[in-house]
């Protein structure tokens, strides 16, 4: 008995959409030539496969953006840059994080040196109370840096 032979590599491979089982459709639009040049570079730029993967990524970032604007519940990534050497900062931290045990699903705890750590703290929760949490923990004194990356729980996308 012989094996079944591997694909050939001129057949067209499952495209990500279709192994979803989402139907792919072809569609157009109309566009001023200095838009589509300007969209153009920006495919180019982004790394993309092709301007339709480009496309379908610019969709879902705007669906994220409606997401977090609509207050739902979403995943965020809160990173904080902060100096353990200052007076209690590392137990408020641990301390405001405890408070919102509900929300956060992981934290990562790096030492950069011997002063500076950064955490990576991945939350899930209402857009407006992660909102509220990285600013409160970004208020902290001794906090030097502070940035929420918005994230969806990719059931719209």
């Amino acid at each position: 008995m012989t094996s079944p032979r591997p694909p050939s590599y001129t057949q067209s491979p499952v495209r990500k959409d279709e192994a979803k089982g989402h139907k792919v459709i072809r569609t157009s639009f109309s566009i001023e030539k200095p838009l589509l040049d300007a969209f153009e570079k920006l495919a180019r730029g982004h790394g993309a496969a092709n301007r339709s993967e480009f496309f379908r990524d610019m969709v879902r970032d705007r669906l994220v953006e409606k997401e977090w604007k609509e207050d739902r519940v979403c995943l965020g990534t809160l990173t904080i840059l902060y100096d353990h050497t200052k007076r209690t900062l590392s137990e408020r931290l641990v301390r405001l994080q405890h408070g919102h045990y509900h929300s956060i699903l992981a934290s990562t705890h790096v030492h950069l040196d011997h002063d500076l750590c950064a955490e990576a703290i991945l939350v899930r929760d209402r857009a407006s109370r992660i909102r509220e949490m990285a600013d409160l923990l970004g208020r902290q004194k001794g906090v030097l840096h502070a940035s929420l990356s918005l994230g969806s729980l990719g059931r719209g996308l």
